[in-house]
């Protein structure tokens, strides 16, 4: 889990989900949520083996590259709906 700020200020956080899959290889994906509000964007493109590795990765990433990201998952309009 990594937290960073958007260009409008606005505070995010990303981190990494499992998607229910029997196959092992890339079940892990990166999402990204504001700290506020129920909106959540999914990378899927963006994936890991091992939670492990995803929130290391994650939390290696600078706020540049994590605004880029958001920048691409917001282009997608992919959002997950809030359970």
């Amino acid at each position: 889990m990594n937290e960073f700020t958007d260009a409008e200020g606005r505070r995010w956080v990303a981190s990494a989900t499992e998607e229910a899959s029997t196959d092992y290889k890339g079940r892990y994906f990166m999402v990204l949520r504001p700290e506020e509000g129920d909106e959540t964007l999914a990378l899927r493109d963006v994936r890991w083996n091992s939670e492990r590795t995803a929130r290391r990765t994650i939390q290696t990433m600078s706020d540049t590259e994590l605004r880029r990201r958001l920048r691409l998952a917001r282009g997608r309009s992919n959002p997950i709906p809030t359970v």
